[in-house]
């Protein structure tokens, strides 16, 4: 049942409403559930200052953002999306326990989506209570701010506000809470899924007009929008794989519904970053046959991206089959749009240039790059080396000549003695030993949240109410690039699990 809010003036929020204005028949209107005795537990003041909202880190803020007021002008809707769940279709998911508020113009001119997590039942709910708890409420937060800072699109968290009410969960009940997320939008490819089952046309001609409004504009007057979009998400979907791949992250749950338009990183429930490289990691307590592994993680999005081709096909051409060469064109040249996104990261991770004229044996540069990335991956696997240790140590290497240090992460380095060389070689290349050290310092992170130290800052928070660690943990993860002069007292924090810790880690949805 749907419970009566008031309503606040709060001069900050100048919504808009655009989704629930010309999107009827993808949303439900709804209002959220009123919290017993809301609590900020975490405001994001840096974020409110980008979206120009002040005054919110209160106890009147926080009733606010718990759902029990809602801000003059927002208009709450729970979105309808369906989707692909490890490959089975879902004709009808939605919004189960998040509601749409509106959107906001920030600072910067972007309109930003500003929605609830956790705020109760809806009727795409299926059967569950739409609440959150405390403990993956403020692990989004921290792992949304981590990629943030990591320079990767991701949605991000305004607050978190405890509500003073227990969830019950198969441990038993546990601290409840509502999290306040920020999207360039909530677009996904599930969106566009739901709209095409609906077998209505005009529907599906107002959504891609609405995504090509939000997200590029400039389409609006191309020979074929559908088109057009298709190859945009395409290029930011591969944008972004690249950058998870760069820094080890494994989403987890890559199910089209968790696949934005904008290419920004959503839901950060079975997430984690892998330590010790292994291309077949998993973590994911569901991901019982490793589909969404951090090394399927590129094909899983081409797999997507088909899903969202499939949709738009009544809107690439109005002949069935030229409709399917031009969505199978873009499918089929995603893995070529990856690789150079890949390979730019790589090239950077590696302190390489890419403005050489051709690589060591006159093959093009761009192909021996991709050689010397794939073998010194190689180097890694299967000896228990860290992953992001190994990059940052590389970086020491540029800058000595010393591998020392890096050559004590392996069990045997003989592999890594027979490659060091020939990327020497390529280095020199490049800049001074000086300003390539630097280079790969600026994109090879000191620190990522490390998976034992994340569960137990959120153990401690959500069982004890102490969000010191937490606040600490955080503090170190929005600076991954610069490295403090006291790093070596910080080690708790740069080193991975032990082996037998890290085997039997598991990550849950956290619903």
């Amino acid at each position: 049942m749907m419970n009566t809010t008031d309503r606040v003036a709060l001069p900050a929020f100048t919504f808009d409403n655009t989704y629930a204005r010309e999107l009827e028949g993808l949303y439900i209107r709804w209002q959220p559930a009123a919290a017993p005795q809301p609590r900020m537990v975490l405001f994001n003041a840096a974020l409110a200052a980008e979206l120009g909202l002040q005054g919110l880190d209160t106890a009147e803020g926080a009733t606010l953002l718990a759902g029990n007021r809602l801000p003059e002008g927002a208009d709450p809707v729970a979105q309808a999306y369906s989707g692909h769940q490890f490959g089975g279709w879902s004709p009808r998911l939605g919004d189960g326990r998040a509601l749409l508020l509106g959107e906001v113009i920030d600072t910067a001119g972007r309109r930003r989506d500003i929605a609830f997590k956790g705020s109760g039942r809806t009727p795409f709910s299926r059967g569950g209570d739409g609440k959150a708890a405390l403990g993956p409420m403020l692990r989004e937060y921290l792992i949304g701010e981590a990629m943030h800072a990591l320079r990767i699109p991701t949605t991000r968290a305004l607050a978190v506000v405890a509500t003073g009410e227990p969830v019950l969960r198969e441990g038993g009940p546990l601290p409840g809470a509502v999290l306040t997320r920020v999207a360039a939008s909530h677009l996904r490819v599930g969106t566009f899924q739901y709209a095409a089952a609906q077998d209505d046309l005009p529907l599906l001609k107002r959504l891609l007009a609405y995504a090509i409004q939000r997200h590029d504009p400039a389409l609006a007057a191309h020979d074929n929008p559908a088109l057009a979009l298709l190859q945009a998400v395409a290029e930011r979907l591969a944008r972004l794989i690249a950058h998870w791949m760069g820094v080890g992250f494994i989403h987890g749950v890559m199910n089209t519904d968790n696949m934005t338009l904008s290419g920004e990183t959503i839901d950060y429930g079975p997430c984690a970053f892998m330590d010790r490289y292994d291309p077949a990691t998993v973590f994911s307590s569901i991901d019982h046959h490793g589909r969404y592994a951090y090394a399927n993680q590129p094909t899983i999005a081409r797999w997507n991206l088909a899903r969202l081709a499939e949709s738009l096909l009544p809107l690439l051409h109005e002949d069935p089959q030229q409709a399917v060469d031009a969505a199978t064109r873009v499918i089929d040249d995603f893995p070529l749009r990856f690789e150079a996104h890949w390979l730019a990261v790589m090239q950077a991770k590696l302190g390489l240039r890419a403005d050489s004229p051709a690589g060591l044996a006159g093959e093009p540069q761009a192909a021996a790059d991709a050689a010397l990335a794939r073998e010194f991956l190689a180097t890694l696997q299967g000896q228990g080396v860290d992953f992001t240790l190994a990059f940052r140590q590389l970086a020491d290497v540029a800058e000595t000549s010393d591998a020392t240090g890096l050559r004590q992460l392996f069990a045997d380095s003989a592999a890594l003695d027979a490659w060091l060389p020939r990327w020497q070689l390529r280095l020199a290349q490049s800049d001074s030993p000086q300003a390539s050290a630097a280079a790969m310092r600026g994109v090879n992170p000191w620190i990522i949240p490390r998976n034992q130290r994340v569960e137990e800052a959120l153990t401690v928070a959500s069982q004890d109410g102490d969000l010191e660690p937490f606040k600490r943990l955080l503090a170190l993860l929005q600076q991954p690039y610069v490295q403090p002069a006291d790093v070596a007292t910080l080690q708790a924090y740069t080193q991975p699990a032990p082996a037998a810790q890290s085997a039997c880690f598991q990550t849950f949805c956290g619903t």
